[in-house]
């Protein structure tokens, strides 16, 4: 299993508040999951493996104190697949604008 050493880059993970402590005008569905929080930052034990609660200290300066999750994190995300009918929307719009046939 792959252990995190002080100074690596990585994410943890902290339950902040259980549904029952959820603060009486949050909407229903709101009410019953937890209040759950992730942070990065740079390990502060000498060592660690995903699992084990752990402290780090964020970018700016601030100690947080998690389970660690993930190890040097990186984003994964994108924005969906290729719509072709948006490819030509900007320049349909930037013809219609030079040419001067919006109406509004």
């Amino acid at each position: 299993m792959e252990k995190a050493k002080k100074g690596d880059w990585v994410r943890i993970y902290n339950v902040v508040l259980e549904p029952e402590n959820r603060a009486p005008q949050v909407p229903d569905d709101t009410k019953k999951v937890p209040l759950e929080m992730w942070v990065k930052g740079f390990l502060l034990n000498d060592e660690a493996k995903k699992g084990e609660e752990v402290e780090v200290e964020t970018y700016i300066g601030r100690k947080v104190k998690g389970e660690l999750i993930e190890i040097n994190p990186y984003y994964d995300h994108d924005f969906g697949k290729c719509v072709p009918e948006l490819l030509y929307i900007g320049r349909q719009l930037r013809g219609i604008l030079e040419d001067g046939e919006y109406d509004e």
